[in-house]
């Protein structure tokens, strides 16, 4: 018996999430993770902070079947620069440019600005799944682009880039386990006795003085998304330069997002001196701005750590993930998980010099995993 032909598909690249039907698009992506929703991803393009001039170009992915329905998309990104990604390839473009070869721009297949890993290919099938990485190799090859990367992937995902060639790359972050504890104290349960008595301590020297404001939703107030952009400008400043996300992606998240937000005030007196933003997904709470306008000791722990795990307690969450990075996460509970990316290199003798990078890279990482692994503040198990 012949087999049947595969069904009709067009691909094409789009000029914008924004430009895609709401509806089609988060019948995709899902409910689970807020970063892929048509909200958030449209709200960056409606704010102005990706698109001209920011050097993140907005180009999605897209797959339609022979009624012209959108059966599979991918957030993709042409690049001028390797900002606000969180998974650094600057050597990579060092190199690349020093042999003679333009670099950028690349193309990126990721959620601007957005370290939190999720689904990068939002198809109904394996197959239209594999046709958005067909279409990211096709870009690059026809464009002459150096390379294409996809950021921050599901771990249930990666076997797709994998089967087609693309390079692995893998991170560390820190997330916090919620193992059906009923409150905070049943988490400080399985700590050693010093690290009970540490974190005890930072959450009362954190809070002295202090008002402590939690808000989502319709409670979230004018006045509260003031204090988060003069907070997420302050951090913005230092840590990157200068603020990803412009003042309308506030405004844009309190009108289209706030039922998703939970905000954590702090407040001396009347002023809201510091201040953290989770996002609410299916069975995670996720850690995403935080900025602080005076030196409080232990205050960013408490606001964005120790608040988190006691929301997702609250809200019966399966875990935390509070961002990139922080090794200084782990005596707080929040154990080690591998984060991962894929590459695909177009120049052959390009892609060897990046294959056997990752490879030294890989084996560094085995040796700090299981490093950070045995340094885990719990109390050990008979």
């Amino acid at each position: 018996m012949a087999e049947a032909d595969p069904p009709a598909r067009t691909l094409s690249i789009g000029t914008g999430v924004a430009a895609v039907e709401q509806g089609a698009w988060n019948a995709l992506a899902g409910a689970d993770n807020p970063f892929v929703s048509h909200d958030f991803l449209s709200l960056l393009e409606d704010s102005a902070s990706v698109g001209k001039g920011t050097g993140w170009q907005a180009m999605p992915l897209l797959v339609e079947d022979a009624e012209g329905a959108l059966v599979g998309a991918a957030p993709a990104y042409l690049k001028a620069h390797s900002q606000g990604e969180y998974v650094f390839d600057h050597t990579w473009a060092d190199a690349w440019e020093r042999a003679g070869g333009a670099y950028y721009p690349k193309l990126q297949i990721a959620v601007p600005f957005t370290p939190v890993p999720g689904p990068r290919l939002l198809a109904q099938t394996q197959e239209d799944a594999r046709l958005l990485i067909r279409a990211a190799e096709a870009v690059v090859r026809q464009n002459g682009l150096s390379s294409a990367h996809a950021t921050f992937v599901a771990p249930e995902q990666m076997t797709l880039f994998e089967d087609a060639g693309w390079l692995v790359r893998r991170d560390i972050q820190f997330h916090f386990a919620n193992l059906g504890y009923a409150c905070f104290d049943d988490f400080l349960a399985t700590l050693t006795s010093a690290k009970r008595k540490q974190l005890r301590k930072e959450r009362a020297r954190a809070v002295e003085g202090l008002r402590i404001v939690e808000a989502t939703a319709d409670a979230i107030e004018p006045a509260h998304w003031d204090a988060m952009w003069a907070f997420y400008q302050d951090t913005g400043a230092r840590k990157w330069g200068h603020p990803y996300l412009t003042r309308d992606a506030f405004d844009l998240l309190g009108a289209r997002m706030a039922d998703r937000i939970i905000l954590v005030l702090a407040y001396a007196g009347d002023q809201a001196v510091a201040g953290a933003m989770h996002f609410l997904g299916g069975d995670t709470l996720y850690g995403r701005y935080w900025g602080c306008l005076a030196d409080i000791p232990y205050l960013h722990f408490e606001l964005c750590y120790y608040r988190a795990i006691d929301i997702a307690i609250a809200r019966g969450l399966r875990r935390v993930e509070a961002g990139a990075q922080g090794g200084h996460k782990l005596a707080r509970g929040y154990g080690p998980v591998a984060t991962w990316s894929a590459h695909f290199i177009a120049n052959p003798g390009f892609r060897r010099a990046v294959a056997e990078f990752l490879e030294r890279e890989r084996a560094a990482e085995e040796e700090e995993l299981e490093w950070l692994g045995g340094h885990m503040p719990f109390r050990r198990k008979v």
